[in-house]
This record gives structure tokens, sequence and C-alpha cells, in this order.
């Protein structure tokens, strides 16, 4: 039986799913695993697809100490004790800057140039690089695919896409990206199934999970994102800089791992802590939150000259019953009327038929988008073009 391999790999975890390929081009998840707190407490944690644990085994911290050690561990596991020997591997790979608009089989060229990518993003980039770098030591003649999280927002329109800045910065690919484009793209061809009816029409996307951002589509593809290069004010950079003297690495790290819901609360930046606490933080960081997503959805609104619907995506808006309320209380203005009971109950359509705006639940998977490009790469030599 041919499998994938689909690997997403963080600063401190390797997340991984095999896929088998059935016919007529069919995938079916056969199990998913990571491998996390590399450099601290590793352990690897494998099931199979409906649930069942395969594997749960702790590491000595010196046994995994990055990235590399976690693919040798894991992909080592996968072949003496489950005899898997994937047919192709593909990546999620968070940046494919200005010449990447879908998928691209990997070789030494294309690693050359997306590691010329890193300065863009510094936080995510070296990580996702790493395992395909090892696997092309290991491996040199097994397929690799890199999909990007940028792709998807490659047919931004010229305005959308620039920063008033000199266009030689434009040149040099500072520009507005938009991001979780995998994500995005599996629920712009879902909905074709979901909702036919509005799948080609003007809707916005919020993709809100760890990181949130949303997105405008029209006619099942992008075209205006709520993140560009970065997603804060430039004000902000300069003044820890200047009057705080961080240097540019330590502001990376500050606002990856203090920012956000967490910076805002002090307390947690997982939704579901700040759910369940009273601290009055709590509650204003989740204000904000809603504020915000309402906010944007104005700008989204207004790229779209309308709306037809609306989905909520990723895990906060796939879970949180509560999240979900309040971004409908604050777009009330469009006619939004959810239906508490379909809410509650976590139902694909939300809304109530007095609704002006259709409202939905719709379940993102981009481990399964990455294997179907990489499945058509390696059937066709071309991965399916943007939505």
């Amino acid at each position: 039986m041919d499998t994938i391999l689909v690997i997403n790999a963080g600063s401190s975890d390797l997340r991984f799913q095999i896929y088998s390929v059935e016919g007529e081009g069919r995938l079916r998840q056969q199990l998913k695993g990571r491998m996390d707190g590399i450099g601290r407490c590793p352990r690897l944690r494998v099931g199979r697809a409906g649930g069942s644990p395969l594997a749960n085994r702790a590491y000595p911290v010196e046994a995994v100490p990055d990235i590399p050690a976690a693919m040798d561990i894991a992909g080592a596991w996968l072949r003496d004790e489950l005899h898997i020997h994937p047919v192709a591997v593909g990546h999620r790979v968070a940046h494919g800057g200005a010449e990447h608009d879908r998928p691209v089989l990997i070789d030494h060229g294309v690693m050359d140039r997306l590691e010329r990518l890193t300065a863009f993003a510094p936080l995510h980039l070296p990580h996702n690089l790493a395992p395909i770098r090892s696997i092309l030591a290991s491996f040199p003649k097994l397929p690799q695919v890199a999909c990007f999280d940028t792709a998807f927002h490659r047919t931004h329109a010229a305005v959308a896409d620039h920063y008033a800045i000199p266009r030689t910065l434009y040149a040099e690919g500072v520009r507005r990206y938009g991001f979780h484009g995998l994500s995005y793209e599996y629920i712009a061809k879902t909905l074709s199934t979901v909702a036919p009816d509005i799948a080609m029409k003007r809707v916005i996307v919020a993709d809100l999970g760890s990181a949130a951002s949303m997105c405008a589509l029209s006619g099942g593809r992008s075209v205006e994102s709520t993140m560009g290069f970065t997603a804060i004010d430039p004000g902000v950079l300069l003044y820890l800089i200047s009057e705080k003297g961080m240097a540019a690495s330590e502001v990376q790290r500050f606002l990856d791992a203090d920012c956000g819901l967490k910076g805002l609360s002090g307390i947690s930046g997982d939704m579901r802590q700040l759910e369940a606490s009273e601290d009055a933080s709590a509650k204003f960081a989740i204000d904000y939150f809603v504020y915000r997503i309402g906010l944007n959805t104005g700008m989204l609104v207004a790229a779209l000259q309308g709306l037809d619907a609306f989905v909520f995506t990723a895990g906060v808006g796939e879970n949180s019953a509560l999240i979900r309320s309040r971004v409908a209380e604050q777009l009330g203005w469009l006619g939004v009327k959810l239906d508490l009971t379909e809410n509650a109950l976590q139902s694909q359509l939300i809304s109530s038929p007095a609704s002006r705006i259709p409202v939905y639940v719709v379940r993102s998977d981009e481990d399964l988008m990455i294997a179907r490009h990489t499945l058509a790469l390696l059937m066709n030599g071309s991965s399916m073009a943007p939505s």
C-alpha cells in the first residue's frame, strides 16, 4: 500500500500524519503523531486515525535536542515498527515568497531559494526546512513537496499586495503575503460540498487558532487577508528597539512568546483557560479578541463590496460556542443572527433562518490539503492551482 507522510515542524515539536493512497487518487488518514518537548522533555505520541494509541514514549533530553533528531527517531519508529515506507513527503512551509503561488517539488535549488527567505519568517521557516534538509541528506531520492502558507494569497490584486513603501523594497519581497493559506484553501474547496450555493460568492473565513487571521474569498480565491508581512504596528517595534533597547532577535522572541492573548491577559494564550477564568484581564483579552474580529470583518466586507457568508474555522472557531456567539453579536449590523441551539451543538450551519448572512463552522484540515498537493505532484508532475 502506497503512503504519503505529511510533516509540520515547529520550534519544539514535530507533527506528522500518514495517509494511504487508495483508488482514484483518494487519500485516507492512517495515523497521526507528534514528537513534542524537543530539547526539554521529548515524548513521541502516535495514534491510529480512529484514536487508539500506538505509542507514548519519553526520551532523554540529550537524545532529542532538535528537529533533525526528532525526525530520525520518528522516522525509524515508522519504518521499524510499522514497516511504513512513504512514497513521498509533504511539508508545511510558512513562507514561499513572491515566487511560489503553489506547492513545489523540492530539490537542492529550491532549498537554496527557500533558505534565502528565512528573514521573512525567522520564527518558522528554519524549523520548517530542518526536516526537509534531514530527509534530503538521508533519502535523497524520496520525493518531497513544499506546501506554502503564503501561496493561496498570491491571487491578491496589486493594490492589496503593496505597502506604501518604495517599489525597490516591494521588488525585494517586502509585500503583503497573507498566511494560513493551506487552511483557507481547504475551506474554499470544502465549501463547494458543504455549501455549494455560497462557495463561489463573497465569503469571510475566520481562522481562529493559536494564531488568528481572517480572509476574504470571492469566487473561491483569496482577495484580501488581515495578515500581511507581519501583524503588528511597526511603531511598536521601533519603540521596543529604541526605548527598550531590544535587539531584533529579542523582539521576535518577545512577540512570539509574550504577546497576543497571553500578553493581554497575563494568564495564558489558550482561549479555553481564558474562558474558564474569572480574572478581569482574561475577560479583557476575550473582549479585545472579539472586537478585533468585528473590526476586521468590516474591512473585509469593504474589500468584497458585500458579504454572502461567514465561516468559522481552526481550534477556537471550531470549538468555542462562546466566541462564535460573541462575534455574531458584533456582526449584528450585517444582519447576522445565530441559532443558539445549533451553535451549542457545534453544528455546521449555526445561523438562524432569520439571519441575512448564513454562518458556518467548517473544520479545517491543512494536513490533508498538503497530502493532496503532494499526491497531485507525484501523479501529474504539477500541483493543483490555487482556488
